[in-house]
């Protein structure tokens, strides 16, 4: 019955989809563009998932030749001589916090005192102590929430040696976390859940590093600046450059978004042409599409299909209602091609792609625009923001997305058994009241923070003085900013200055409790498991 509706609501989805298509005939280049890229994603998702599966099985794969030996050297560093062993449940939650607080101690303390550092040729300040912390917990949390502009604020060493390091540390933490959860399904019994080190080591260096340097020379290929060079001033207008590429390359892959330039992918810096902007799509769901995929191969493919389609029904739905939104309700103006775009919106790509971005990005754990959201149309702006208040689950973040759609998977079982009288199974897996209480925590704890962190906000003395609107816009924008904090997204709607005191202590605090607390809650949960199905594949 599940996969009736399933398969039922991605038919509709389509249905709609082709109905609107022609209707609106004029509009068929944006929809085919739409439905390409879309189409693109699902192609590629499935051999990237099944690679990611073989390396972090162990396997050997077509990188292992020139790899290897690179990842032997890694474990000596860190003191093994061989292959760490497997981690007990506490030591593998132990390496999580110890990794993630070093982490945010070193980029704390690099932005704090880059103004006497290398690689600073613009001659930035030292960052403030609320927003280094804000800025730290944010690249540590996979959120990239930027309160600054990083032409202006950051120097080179901050953002390729902390910043863009946090990006690749970052989505390795939350796959090792998805691993350990995974693995909790398909062993029979098993008194570990793998190796964090391992797991991140492999995933950063098979998956991450390859994809990112393919990417950064796409990029590059376009236009896109990777250089050292100063900015520059050309008569009034700050001409920015630096190594931008290589970090936004993996700020996309790994669901980070975090943008050297402060007009992120809406700067021709950073997303120059179409052809740009289609690899730079693609990217930001590529690998959260991909670990669907690595799941069904680890746990079996009929629970990874339902999952996916889910999923990808629920992103074409959003694509739908925001492209239509922004093609039919906003004020349009004409577009370097001569046909109609938006006010506000990358005049280079028009709505088609404006739109598809931006619900790709919040669909996604990934702050990146290429166009102003602030000036998206009410419903256009909505959807975004319900994508992320959903938990980012359709796809999601790299690792967090999928964790938290098991977290409403187990929810829905639990309940549904309890319902007709059986014992609540997912993959032959009991589901007691210690599952649940974790899946509680992953669920319920982001909505209530931010619900909590929002109210703070309004109720702050001075609070409009930081806003462009008021009234229900202006609190949609202060809705809008902590949302994407308690969700791990950190797109905003550019009209909220959260560059303050208040801002960046309640956002930090709420961005490090809405990533660990589910985070570890999914684990723990993975080293409760105990089963009884028959063989699956071991990691």
């Amino acid at each position: 019955m599940l996969l009736t509706f399933l398969g039922g609501l991605v038919v509709v989805g389509l249905v709609v989809y082709l109905f609107y298509i022609l209707m609106w005939g004029g509009s068929i280049m944006i929809w085919w563009r739409d439905v390409m890229i879309i189409g693109f994603i699902v192609g590629l998702s499935i051999p990237v998932g099944r690679y990611i599966a073989a390396v972090m099985a162990g396997e050997k794969v077509w990188l292992s030749a020139v790899l290897k030996p690179v990842e032997k050297r890694i474990y000596r560093v860190l003191g093994y001589q061989d292959t760490p062993a497997e981690m007990s449940g506490r030591q593998f939650v132990l390496a999580i916090v110890v990794f993630s607080l070093m982490s945010l101690f070193v980029v704390m303390g690099v932005l704090m005192t880059q103004q006497w550092l290398p690689f600073n040729p613009n001659h930035v300040h030292n960052v403030p102590w609320d927003l280094a912390l804000n800025t730290a917990m944010s690249f540590v949390t996979n959120t990239d929430w930027q309160a600054y502009s990083g032409e202006t604020a950051m120097s080179y060493l901050s953002q390729f040696a902390v910043l863009t390091t946090q990006n690749f540390a970052s989505a390795a933490v939350g796959v090792a976390a998805l691993l350990a959860v995974i693995r909790g399904f398909s062993r029979k019994e098993s008194q570990t859940v793998g190796n964090f080190w391992v797991d991140i080591t492999r995933f950063t260096l098979y998956v991450l590093v390859p994809l990112s340097i393919v990417l950064t020379l796409l990029m590059v290929s376009q236009g896109a600046v990777q250089n050292f060079a100063p900015n520059h001033v050309v008569q009034g207008i700050l001409l920015p450059s630096g190594p931008a590429s290589s970090q936004f390359a993996i700020s996309l892959l790994g669901s980070n978004g975090g943008g050297f330039f402060g007009a992120n992918a809406a700067a021709l810096f950073h997303n120059p042409t179409g052809l740009s902007n289609l690899f730079e799509s693609v990217a930001i769901v590529l690998l959260p599409a991909a670990l669907v995929v690595m799941f069904g191969q680890m746990v079996g493919r009929r629970q990874a299909m339902v999952i996916y389609a889910v999923m990808l029904g629920l992103l074409v739905l959003a694509v739908i209602g925001t492209t239509l939104s922004e093609l039919h309700l906003g004020q349009h103006v004409t577009d370097v091609a001569g046909s109609t775009a938006l006010e506000g919106e990358n005049v280079v790509n028009g709505i088609g792609l404006s739109a598809l971005w931006n619900t790709l990005s919040t669909a996604v754990s990934n702050w990146s625009v290429n166009a102003s959201l602030d000036i998206f149309t009410p419903l256009g702006g909505l959807i975004p923001m319900l994508l992320m208040q959903l938990g980012e689950i359709v796809f999601g973040g790299v690792g967090s997305g999928l964790y938290g759609m098991l977290s409403f998977v187990l929810l829905t079982v639990f309940i549904s058994g309890l319902m007709v009288g059986r014992t609540p199974e997912y993959l032959g897996k009991k589901i007691a009241a210690y599952d649940m209480k974790m899946v509680a925590l992953a669920i319920l704890l982001p909505p209530v923070l931010t619900l909590v962190s929002t109210g703070i906000a309004v109720s702050w003395p001075g609070i409009r003085s930081s806003l462009t609107n008021t009234g229900a816009h202006g609190f949609s924008e202060i809705l809008y900013g902590f949302s994407s904090m308690g969700n791990n997204n950190g797109s905003s709607f550019a009209g909220f200055n959260g560059d303050q005191l208040m801002v960046n202590v309640v956002g930090a605090v709420l961005m490090g409790c809405t990533r660990f607390v589910p985070l570890l809650a999914m684990v723990y949960l993975g080293v409760n498991c105990r089963f009884s199905h028959g063989k699956v594949r071991r990691i």
